[in-house]
């Protein structure tokens, strides 16, 4: 299907109005094609009345109204007029205002449209998109795309309309007037038509320039500290010279086509104009048309090449939209590899979860290897493992951000993937390992998924995340605005926050991954603390690096390459001297001597949060 025939799809519930604008214009563009007839009796029969009456046309019946050559008369030609343009400017405004009105409708349904297949796409599949090109095609495509119906094909009609009225007229007033523009209509057409493919390529390649452009924006926002950290400035400033330098050289292309077909385009009507005017002045002194009559067939030719001119610009802008469209249409009919079931079904009790034999793959790699585990409700599980060990996936996975290739994950004996996904990671609370905050105030971040929540509860879960201390101490408190990502935080204070937005959702199951790791061993043991005595009934799943971030758990699973390689207790696993004793050991052997940490190093980590 084409992008102009998808978007129909979108505009087809505001054609009626459409509609309505087209005939509201329509009334306007023909009152102001037989205003050169009224003008054509102003020159016939007010300045130039030589007593004969042959002219007129539609407008004839005024001389009813009063003589020729007279104050009177002229008095009812200039109310007409008047009455006429006053008519036609309020007849244009309605016009604008209600096309604008249906135009923005459209482009908020795609708006809509966009953004939901955005957040209802998997992430690898939002992934595959860089930043730029996802910014474009959310914001500047769906203008470009809406103006195509609303503003384009609105003036597309009006050109043609204008064409064949005018054509009309001509041949009323004098056919050897429509010579001129049917000599020099296909020089117009095959000019137009190269134009059009220009303006198509034009049109993709600035597109394609301002997501570049858009990218790099984008990506050195988000890592300005680590791009200040290497002194690296420069070095972006430059990369940023030269993307703009595209852009900029894109857009000279466009000035170049423009300006180059708008040459011909001009020397064309300019050469109709004058050689209008040659005829209509040969047929005048020849009697062959009264000298109002030439002028309103000169402004008739004028109009003509006017509005073929407008016609081949609002093919080019048709170009510009079709691009879009095409941009659009692609990202709207993406499938997520996530696919909701037909008939989900939701979770009615406490979930009690099982991993059958599971796998999971993605572009041909094997994320998880055969995992078997069974998590009763209330069961708390640790696991370890090195970076793409599979820890992450195992995680995710059953939250279905990722899907099994093979095998299943149940709860309550149900497989996930019938199961409403809404609803099945509501029973998630959930803290990644890349925290994400907004900017925003400490306390809309920690009351993100209950925004209308009272102050008292937020306070409380940010204790019981061990962030109440230093919130507190933040410039406004806990309406302290923290830049885009956290920004102006430590990466400790961003995970207590994290950690403080999931506890507030109190879902029935918590998910740490490797939430916990930029904390020092006291926060994270008073933490850990307080989680167990504050939520007792919940099932925590912790990934983590350090074995005391697991080693309270009731079972511990060592990962690698995808597979779990051991699982038991903590006193299981050191009994077995494998490689998770080997981390413990390793983890251990620099504090060995020093015993239980000291009430000096506890006081010097709550004066550092201060």
């Amino acid at each position: 299907m084409s992008a102009f025939l998808y978007g129909f799809r979108y505009w087809k519930k505001h054609v009626p109005l459409a509609v309505i604008c087209q005939l509201i214009g329509f009334i306007g563009l023909a009152i102001d094609l037989v205003l050169p007839l009224l003008s054509a009796m102003f020159v016939d029969y007010i300045l130039n009345f030589d007593g004969t009456f042959d002219s007129g046309g539609v407008f004839s019946f005024l001389l009813k109204f009063g003589e020729p050559a007279t104050w009177k008369f002229f008095a009812v030609l200039a109310g007409i007029f008047a009455g006429l343009v006053l008519v036609r400017e309020a007849v244009i405004f309605v016009r604008n205002v209600l096309f604008q009105w249906n135009g923005l409708q459209m482009e908020n349904e795609l708006r809509r449209a966009t953004y939901k297949k955005l957040v209802d796409l998997d992430s690898s599949t939002v992934a595959a998109y860089n930043t730029g090109e996802l910014m474009a095609t959310l914001s500047s495509d769906v203008v470009t795309y809406k103006e195509m119906y609303s503003r384009t094909l609105l003036t597309l009609l009006d050109g043609f309309y204008v064409l064949i009225i005018a054509c009309v007229l001509l041949a009323m007033s004098s056919a050897y007037m429509l010579i001129l523009p049917a000599v020099v209509a296909p020089a117009l057409l095959i000019t137009l038509v190269n134009y059009t493919r220009a303006a198509r390529d034009v049109s993709q390649e600035i597109r394609q320039r301002n997501a570049e452009l858009n990218l790099c924006v984008q990506e050195n926002i988000n890592a300005v500290r680590l791009v200040r950290s290497f002194a690296n400035e420069d070095i972006e400033e430059n990369k940023f010279d030269s993307i703009n330098a595209n852009l900029k050289a894109a857009y000279f292309h466009q000035v170049d086509v423009s300006a180059k077909y708008g040459l011909i385009f001009n020397t064309l009507r300019q050469v109709a104009y004058i050689a209008t005017v040659a005829i209509g002045t040969i047929m005048a002194f020849g009697g062959g048309l009264s000298v109002g009559i030439m002028t309103a067939c000169v402004t008739y030719v004028q109009r003509i090449m006017d509005y073929l001119t407008q016609i081949s610009s609002s093919i080019y802008t048709l170009q510009y939209g079709i691009v879009s469209g095409s941009r659009i249409m692609e990202f709207l009919e993406k499938k997520t590899k996530i696919p909701e079931s037909q008939n989900p079904d939701k979770i009615h009790d406490l979930p009690n979860i099982v991993m059958k034999d599971v796998c999971v793959a993605e572009d041909g790699k094997m994320l998880l290897k055969h995992v078997n585990l069974d998590i009763p409700f209330g069961k708390k599980i640790g696991i370890m493992g090195g970076t793409g060990s599979g820890k992450s996936v195992l995680l995710k996975s059953l939250v279905r951000i990722y899907d099994v290739t093979s095998g299943s994950i149940e709860i309550n004996g149900e497989d996930v993937r019938d199961i409403e996904l809404d609803d099945l990671r509501n029973k998630f609370a959930y803290v990644f390992q890349d925290v994400f905050l907004f900017s925003d105030t400490v306390d809309a971040n920690i009351a993100f998924y209950s925004p209308e929540i009272d102050k008292e509860t937020v306070m409380r879960v940010a204790e019981l995340a061990q962030a109440g201390r230093f919130i507190r101490n933040l410039p406004q408190g806990y309406n302290t605005i923290i830049g885009e990502k956290g920004l102006g935080l430590s990466g400790g204070q961003k995970q207590r926050i994290s950690i403080a937005r999931a506890l507030l959702k109190n879902a029935p199951i918590l998910v740490l991954d490797d939430a916990s790791s930029a904390l020092d061993m006291t926060t994270e043991k008073k933490l850990m603390e307080s989680i167990k005595t504050n939520y007792p009934n919940r099932t925590i799943l912790i990934a983590a690096h350090r074995v005391s971030s697991v080693a309270d758990c009731d079972e511990i699973l060592y990962m690698q390459d995808g597979e779990i390689i051991e699982r038991g207790t903590f006193d299981e696993l050191l009994e077995r001297n494998g490689t998770f004793a080997q981390i413990w050991h390793m983890q251990t052997a620099d504090t060995s001597e020093e015993g239980d940490i000291s009430e000096a190093a506890i006081a010097a980590t709550e004066e550092e949060e201060q």
